[in-house]
């Protein structure tokens, strides 16, 4: 009966985790809930979660990369990436990967790809490449890189801490370098060999709008019926009508089409993102081809206003998650105007966004005077594209951030102290020295991740506890039954991954743990495998773009479909899988 109870609430979790229905914190105080209304857990340990040595890590570790991040640490090292690029694209590509992998191997690696965003689309800007070739590598580079060390990515710590709880031992610092550098390595190579070919060529909207002499402005163009570009392809037939207009966007019934990459013609009612000087478009404004959208009607493109066009990008860390942008204060503020919010590939205008609930990835086409620019740089609720990180708070204690952080790495690394005693000292020496104000630490704590950590955590405990775990694992055993150890440790880095493409990387660790380690019990194998095989089964999430928030991110300023994922992520998949079955029974045999 309580078997049947778990995998009840198990798999009403999976349900609500994929589909996001409610949010995931919500989710995690439902588990906690039914586990303590059913009998199966007691209140104490439902919440024990709390205490838990993961989360208290995991969140000192949002803190840390805050710091890193606010200081320039890292982000001083992306302003110098133009200069070591030479104007060369390909080079460009290389030393940003290996600044990402380099940073992500040590901090949080969510915030590192919040700070390359603006970058990579600067750098595109400047050097002529299109920053939709870059942006899925840098979420994938930082994902290898997690796998480098203990605190790569929060996945480490939480199982590290749950193995030391089941009496397995915590791991240690470099511990899963022995593997996770190698795949590290050869993912580096076949994303820059592949990522050229593989990724879509595709035309950012927000270049050219810095402050120079011949300032193309970005503007939206409605198609009236009648009109004489009805029927004409974007890319080819309306610049030869009117040279130096270029359509980015063909926008229809919400849908975004890229018109050098989609077979669309223009029709009526359909909405052309397009680019060009004033000139160009007081020209084709002029004729009776298109008209300007309702909301923007009385702005002019003479110069004489100086409006800048610009993208807000959400972030995880966003105070504006989940609520109605008509009620946001973005939308109440007087020097902003919102035009048009795009979401995974949909559109949506001014008449249908005020009810829009904001998600992580969500971007914001906004006008905004370029006098009043600076009131909206160095926030954390959004990424400025036209920005690239302007200005860096507190530079001048830069190297008092990273020489706490290079203490806590080392103190960590020789095991002088415990990771979670090592991070909370970090945190509190950072606080201290104004390093980190308190008020940016507590913005910088993911509070739905460590309530969903806190939740999941129940739940396996739960599985644990109940049969439940070692149930599955039999399962899977006589699924797998007279297969090699190699073969079944194969098989569960494979069902991790799958797991980790749908559920985020922390729940699907913390889930599968427990039949992990009974399945090599049930095996009558050394358990540490197993372990070691769900840390990089879980970071295995590149297939999609809901496997792991930074893929998230990339995905609206990337202008990517679901398939753009495939193309690469399919490949890192097989090499984590093959590459962890055949390496991990090197280093930690059975």
């Amino acid at each position: 009966m309580e078997i049947a109870t778990v995998t009840i609430i198990l798999a009403v979790t999976l349900y609500l985790l994929i589909s996001e229905r409610i949010p995931i914190d919500l989710t995690a105080i439902g588990i906690m809930t039914a586990l303590t209304l059913s009998g199966i857990l007691s209140p104490q340990a439902a919440v024990a979660g709390f205490a838990n040595p993961a989360v208290i890590t995991v969140g000192a570790m949002f803190l840390i990369s805050q710091a890193m991040i606010r200081t320039g640490v890292v982000g001083f090292i992306g302003q110098k990436v133009r200069t070591l690029a030479r104007g060369r694209s390909s080079l460009a590509l290389l030393v940003v990967l290996l600044i990402v992998a380099v940073a992500s191997a040590f901090i949080n690696n969510t915030p590192v790809v919040v700070l390359f965003i603006p970058v990579v689309i600067s750098m595109g800007c400047r050097l002529g490449f299109s920053p939709s070739k870059y942006l899925i590598p840098i979420s994938y580079v930082s994902i290898l890189a997690g796998t480098c060390t203990l605190i790569g990515t929060s996945t480490n710590i939480i199982v590290s801490d749950l193995s030391a709880q089941y009496g397995f031992g915590s791991l240690t610092m470099f511990e899963m370098g022995k593997v996770g550098l190698p795949l590290a390595i050869v993912g580096l190579v076949l994303i820059l060999v592949a990522a050229p070919r593989l990724m879509p060529d595709l035309n950012n909207p927000t270049c050219e709008l810095e402050n120079e002499p011949k300032r193309r402005y970005l503007a939206e163009l409605t198609i009236p019926r009648g009109s004489g570009l009805i029927h004409m392809d974007p890319c080819r037939d309306l610049p030869d009508k009117y040279p130096g207009i270029e359509v980015l966007q063909l926008i229809r019934y919400s849908h975004i089409f890229h018109p050098c990459r989609d077979n669309v013609t223009i029709a009526p009612d359909d909405l052309l993102l397009v680019k060009g000087s004033p000139n160009d478009l007081n020209h084709i404004l002029n004729g009776k081809d298109v008209d300007l959208p309702p909301s923007e009607k009385g702005l002019g493109f003479n110069g004489q206003d100086d409006m800048l066009v610009m993208e807000l990008i959400i972030p995880p860390q966003s105070d504006l998650l989940g609520q109605r942008l008509g009620e946001t204060h973005l939308a109440r503020d007087e020097d902003l105007h919102i035009v048009a919010v795009e979401r995974s590939g949909l559109h949506y205008t001014e008449q249908k966004i005020k009810d829009i609930r904001l998600k992580i990835g969500d971007i914001l086409l906004v006008w905004c005077s370029v006098s009043r620019v600076d009131k909206f740089r160095g926030r954390s609720d959004w990424i400025m594209v036209e920005d690239v990180h302007h200005e860096i708070v507190h530079t001048r204690k830069a190297p008092l951030a990273a020489g706490i952080f290079a203490a806590m790495v080392v103190a960590a690394a020789t095991g002088l102290a415990n990771i979670m005693v090592c991070a909370l000292a970090a945190v509190f020496f950072m606080v201290l020295t104004g390093a980190l104000s308190l008020k940016e630490a507590y913005r910088a704590l993911q509070s739905n991740v460590l309530m969903l950590i806190a939740g999941t955590i129940a739940l396996g405990t739960a599985m644990d506890q109940t049969g439940t775990s070692r149930y599955y694992a039999q399962l899977f055993l006589s699924a797998l039954e007279g297969w090699s150890p190699h073969l079944v440790l194969g098989g569960f880095i494979l069902l991790t991954s799958i797991s980790t493409q749908v559920l985020s990387n922390n729940a699907t660790a913390v889930l599968l743990l427990p039949v992990a380690i009974s399945t090599a019990v049930g095996l009558q194998v050394d358990p540490k495998p197993f372990i070691m095989a769900v840390c990089f089964g879980a970071s295995a999430c590149f297939a999609t773009p809901i496997g792991y928030q930074t893929n998230l991110l990339v995905y609206g300023p990337g202008g990517y479909r679901f398939s753009d994922y495939l193309k690469l992520g399919i490949p890192l998949n097989v090499l984590v899988i093959v590459g962890g079955t055949i390496l991990v029974p090197i280093f930690w045999p059975f």
